[in-house]
């Protein structure tokens, strides 16, 4: 793996932010795609296979392709979008957060080089940092692990920008301390940490507790990143209040709106 571009950046914003990146002659940031915000002139712009990192451009059309595959098990793209200042000064391209919430920079040489998270949490890096899949080898995790299965695993040099919903916390993971949390607001964790899917247990708290039937084990040492309101948890709250084709809902936002649905034949 080659080292990765050195840039540099700056965060804009409070629930809806921005990250502007400040590429030097020759340097490139990759992103995913649609992420891009605006760019200056002197950028330029260009769809490549997988993440690249570089891994695969000795093996040809076959290694790109393998790389390219590897985000097909995320329910990725095959494609990203590389970004290359190929003018004689410095250029600057920006990349925004797709839904509120926060940007975490993560500088990869401060983690041993992997940091392991969510499968949409990436939102753009240095060029040179390797964007797979981390898969968890117990059984349990990967039949049951939803949204915690299948993880991305960042490696390298460089700097990668991740994106999580609502507020985010930063836990510090002592050796041997041990965390459960929601797998959906499990954004990241240092490639140190020890994590699992468990079931929750009990007939009456699996089936009516309204928390999901599994939830991830973490354990130190090392950081994980957690997130308040994932996308999936306000997808299903924008679902539910939908008003249904052919009409709004009534009585929306009283008590008795459920049991009028009820009286009117609706439900």
């Amino acid at each position: 793996m080659g080292k990765a571009h050195e840039i540099e950046y700056k965060i804009y914003g409070d629930d809806m932010q921005f990250v502007e990146i400040e590429l030097d002659p020759a340097e490139s940031v990759i992103a995913e795609a649609g992420a891009l915000m605006f760019m200056e002139p002197g950028i330029q712009m260009e769809t490549i296979f997988g993440d690249g990192s570089g891994q695969g451009e000795n093996r040809g059309l076959t290694g790109k392709l393998f790389g390219a595959g590897k985000r097909l098990l995320t329910g990725e793209s095959l494609f990203m979008t590389l970004f290359t200042n190929s003018g004689a000064g410095k250029a600057h391209a920006s990349f925004a957060a797709p839904y509120p919430g926060k940007i975490i920079p993560v500088d990869l040489t401060a983690y041993n080089g992997k940091v392991i998270c969510q499968k949409d949490a990436f939102l753009c890096a240095a060029k040179g940092v390797a964007i797979g899949i981390e898969f968890n080898k117990r059984l349990g995790t990967g039949f049951f692990g939803g949204e915690g299965f299948i993880m991305q695993k960042l490696e390298g040099d460089g700097l990668a920008f991740l994106h999580a919903g609502g507020t985010i916390v930063e836990k510090e993971l002592r050796p041997g301390e041990t965390l459960r949390v929601d797998t959906g607001c499990l954004v990241g964790m240092t490639g140190s940490v020890c994590y699992d899917i468990q079931f929750v247990g009990g007939i009456k708290t699996a089936f009516f507790g309204g928390e999901g039937l599994f939830f991830a084990t973490v354990s130190g040492p090392g950081k994980v990143w957690l997130q308040s309101l994932p996308f999936s948890r306000l997808a299903d709250r924008i679902i539910a209040s939908a008003p249904r084709l052919g009409g709004a809902q009534k009585g929306e936002g009283s008590i008795l709106g459920g049991l009028g649905n009820l009286l009117d034949g609706d439900r």
